[in-house]
């Protein structure tokens, strides 16, 4: 059984996110993501508080995918160090979890 997780991915601007996941998915590393516009973020960064709006990408996909989305999201991204972290997806509703495995597996195998 595969170990499900969600990803969490800030982006610069609704563009660079839907770029992001539109690819994600044609590549077969996530089987969606939500793009929520207008997040307020506040992070230290080169020695002073920063404060950026920013979309943040909400991903679905399995754990042996990770390193793989990480790997692409950096090729893409124009941030030098882009927020990529994954959470485990520790319940969910049997059919959306198959859902996610088929979608997975089906594009996988093409």
């Amino acid at each position: 059984m595969n170990e499900f997780i969600v990803i969490l991915i800030t982006c610069a601007s609704s563009e660079e996110a839907e770029k992001i996941t539109e690819t994600l998915v044609s590549e077969k590393l996530i089987a969606c993501g939500n793009i929520v516009s207008g997040v307020q973020s506040i992070f230290f960064w080169q020695g002073k508080i920063s404060k950026e709006k920013e979309s943040l990408i909400i991903a679905k996909s399995v754990k042996k995918e990770f390193s793989s989305v990480v790997a692409r999201v950096k090729t893409l991204h124009s941030y030098t160090v882009p927020e990529i972290i994954a959470l485990p997806l520790i319940e969910g509703s049997a059919e959306y979890l198959r859902w996610i495995e088929e979608t997975l597996r089906k594009i996988q195998s093409v």
